[in-house]
Parts: structure tokens; sequence; C-alpha cells
């Protein structure tokens, strides 16, 4: 399996842990940035990760900034790219499985213990399949296209 890892400046020191943790257990990564704890913009890493992930560079997305926040919303604005802000490894399963996501983001305050379950359930996780599940992806999709009729 190959992930696509991204941070801003606050990100950075946990996206470096992670991608060690993440190659030791045998997965292949591609860092995205940065590559320092300069201050950077989170769109900028977030675009580069999201490309990647458009266009098959990677199977999933991982990304990181100091809320977790910013950089998901930054994903969320390429289409294709369903990226999901999550606390815990509870909310990395349920966005696996009813949501069908393809990136996940969450806070650089995260240790990296924490970081770690969170991916590893994510990545581990696959879609339901539940027709109620897919009804709804295709509802957003629906709107991502601007053409959804409520």
């Amino acid at each position: 399996m190959k992930l696509g890892i991204a941070s801003d400046h606050r990100g950075f020191k946990l996206k470096e842990e992670l991608i060690n943790k993440l190659k030791d257990l045998g997965y292949s990564i591609i860092d995205y940035g940065t590559n320092s704890e300069e201050s950077c913009d989170y769109p900028d890493y977030a675009y580069l990760l999201g490309k990647g992930i458009k266009n098959k560079e990677i199977d999933f997305g991982i990304a990181i900034c100091g809320s977790g926040i910013g950089i998901s919303i930054a994903l969320n604005k390429i289409k294709g790219i369903y990226c999901a802000k999550v606390d815990n490894a509870h909310d990395a399963y349920y966005t696996r499985c009813d949501n069908n996501t393809n990136c996940v983001s969450f806070s650089s305050l995260k240790n990296i213990d924490e970081a770690l379950e969170i991916v590893e359930t994510f990545i581990n996780t696959d879609f339901s399949n539940l027709e109620k599940h897919q009804r709804r992806i295709n509802k957003v999709k629906l709107i991502e296209n601007e053409e959804y009729y409520a």
C-alpha cells in the first residue's frame, strides 16, 4: 500500500515521526511536504497531497496541521478528494466504513501512538458498501458537481 502524507510547519515533527513508523511497518510513503518547521501555508501541501490522490500516485492521504481542520478544508476543495478531520481511531473507522473517504487529517497535537492508531485504523478499514451509505455518497458527489436538486 502506498500512502501520501503532507503537513504544514506545525505538523512537521509529527509527520516525520509518522513517516518513520509507517516505513518500519512496511508501507511505501510519498512525502508531499513541508520539509521544515519554517512557517508555511497548509493549502500548498494540501494541494500536492490531493493531486497525488487524484492522480492515483497513492492509495490514501494523511494530512496534519495545527488543528487538522484547515488542511482538511483545503483538501476537500479538490474534486474527488474526500478528507475527514478525525480525533481518534473510532472516527477514522467510521469515515472509511460509512463515508469511503480517501484522506484523513488530524491535529499536530496528537502523540505518535495516537496518530499511528488513527492511520492504521483508517487504511485497514474497508467501505461497508451498504446501500444507504452509497446513496449518501452519491448525493455528496451530486453536490460536488453542482447537480444536486433537493
